[in-house]
C-alpha cells in the first residue's frame, strides 16, 4: 500500500494538488497572520550549547576560498536587480549599519531545532536605500555554496523582506559567523524553516517573478526536491 501511495505521489495531477495545497497554506497565512507578527524570541539562558550546521559547511569555490584566506575584507554584497541604486557592501560597512540582535529558534526541516543568537542590520531599510522598484514582487539571495553543480539560492516575498526580524546575520553567539553556519553573512527569516535561511550570502536580487531564476521555484530545494516555496512556521 505504501508503495502505491508513493507511486501515486509522484504523478503529475498528485504534484500539482500539492503544489496547489502549499499555495493556499500561503494565502491563508497571509491573510489571518498580522505582517509584522513576530516570531517567538528566547533569552540568554535558553541558548543551545551547540549550534548544529546542516547543508554545505564549506563552499568549495575558488572565490569563497580567496574571501576566507582574506577574512572576507574584500567580500561585497551586491544589491542589485529592479532597484534604483544597486549597491555593493562590505563586511565593514554591513556591521556599520543599524543592527538587530534577537535570540530565536531555528527549526530544521529535518526535524532537530536550536536556539540562538543572531545580529545583523535588518533586511528592509537596505533595500529602501537601494530604492527597490515597485515592481519588484520578490527578494532572491544568491549564495557561493553549491550541490552537484547547481548554486544555492533562496526567495521569500516582500512581507517577509520587510519584516523586523529578517536580518542579515553575521554574528552568532556574540561571534563572528562560523562557516559551516554561513560566514560571512546568511539571512535569518525567522518565520520560515531552516532550508529558506540562505548561507554564504553574495547577492541579494530583486526581480518581479522566479520564473527565470534556477528552477523557477523559488530556491534551491524547491528545484530539486519539491520543497515548499513558502515554509512558513
Amino acid at each position: 500500500m505504501l508503495a502505491g501511495c508513493d507511486k501515486i505521489a509522484t504523478t503529475a495531477g498528485a504534484r500539482q494538488a500539492f503544489l496547489g495545497a502549499e499555495d493556499l497554506t500561503y494565502r491563508v497565512n497571509r491573510l489571518l497572520t498580522a505582517r509584522d507578527a513576530l516570531a517567538p524570541q528566547f533569552t540568554g539562558a535558553d541558548i543551545s550549547r551547540i549550534f548544529r550546521s546542516n547543508g554545505t559547511a564549506m563552499p568549495g569555490s575558488p572565490d569563497y576560498a580567496r574571501l576566507l584566506e582574506g577574512n572576507f575584507a574584500d567580500w561585497r554584497l551586491q544589491v542589485g536587480g529592479l532597484v534604483a541604486r544597486p549597491l555593493a557592501i562590505s563586511l565593514d560597512q554591513l556591521k556599520a549599519l543599524p543592527q538587530r540582535t534577537q535570540i530565536t529558534r531555528h527549526d530544521c526541516v529535518e526535524g532537530w531545532s536550536a536556539i540562538g543568537q543572531w545580529t545583523g542590520p535588518v533586511l528592509g531599510p537596505i533595500l529602501q536605500f537601494a530604492g527597490l522598484s515597485s515592481a519588484a514582487r520578490y527578494i532572491v539571495f544568491h549564495c557561493y555554496d553549491d550541490f552537484g553543480g547547481a548554486t544555492y539560492y533562496e526567495s521569500i516575498d516582500l512581507v517577509d523582506a520587510f519584516h523586523p526580524q529578517t536580518i542579515l546575520a553575521w554574528a552568532l553567539n556574540n561571534q563572528p559567523l562560523p562557516v559551516p553556519n554561513g560566514a560571512p553573512v546568511r539571512l535569518r527569516v525567522e518565520r520560515q524553516l531552516g532550508y529558506k535561511h540562505a548561507k554564504y550570502l553574495r547577492a541579494i536580487e530583486a526581480v518581479a517573478s522566479l520564473d527565470a531564476i534556477g528552477g523557477g521555484k523559488g530556491g534551491f530545494w524547491e528545484d530539486s526536491s519539491d520543497y515548499a516555496w513558502y515554509a512558513g512556521i
